[in-house]
């Protein structure tokens, strides 16, 4: 079973690019489930609009993952008029898919330095759900870093899940910290790439052409 790591990135754009990576995202989502892959969020950050992200960082699993990831790796382009500035010019807004490579050998974290709070499931299930707290928060007590696993109906088994996501979310954040000089860099980088997305988009509906 494959399992990447993918981040989608505005390059710190303006609001048009960081509502690009929101759709890129679902878009990404809606595709991954078609083909039984497996989607988990691992980091998101905010951008200036509401609903939009600079960046989106998520996993993932699942048979020929890294043939779908190749599908998307590189600039997309959405032709669209500002849905914030009506009067602008620009119709063309860029943002990327990189693929983030984790360390091969992950290192176990204490149980010690984690500590887990259990909370009730949300979703379906009525008030069987609500009766029982099966849903897990594991959160590394040095760097704040938490993590939700409520997959499953056993508490044991979403403790589990919960600290292998939150050892991911760690290793992650040091790869982040060592590609924090190429992030700073994109505006050359995507400069670079306008002549040659990958995917095309345009549109409010986001079609792809």
């Amino acid at each position: 079973m494959d399992k990447i790591i993918l981040q989608i990135t505005s390059g710190r754009g303006p609001a048009e690019c960081c509502l690009l990576v929101a759709k890129i995202y679902e878009q990404v989502l809606k595709e991954a489930c078609k083909k039984n892959l497996t989607v988990n969020l691992l980091e998101t950050e905010v951008g200036p609009q509401r609903g939009t992200y600079h960046s989106v960082t998520l996993e993932l699993k699942g048979d020929y993952a890294n043939d779908f990831a190749k599908e998307w790796l590189g600039s997309i382009l959405w032709v669209m008029q500002s849905p914030y500035r009506k009067n602008h010019k620009r119709k063309n807004w860029y943002a990327a898919i990189n693929k983030l490579s984790l360390p091969d050998k992950m290192h176990d974290v204490p149980d010690g330095d984690i500590s887990y709070q259990a909370i009730r499931s949300g979703g379906p299930g009525g008030q069987h759900v609500n009766k029982v707290s099966t849903a897990i928060r594991a959160t590394h007590k040095a760097s704040k870093l938490s993590v939700l696993a409520s997959d499953s109906r056993s508490q044991i088994q979403n403790k589990k899940l919960s600290k292998e996501r939150l050892i991911e979310l760690l290793h992650l954040q040091q790869l982040q910290k060592r590609k924090a000089e190429e992030q700073e860099d994109w505006m050359n980088h995507n400069a670079l790439q306008r002549g040659n997305p990958v995917k095309v988009f345009a549109g409010s509906d986001f079609k792809n052409l």
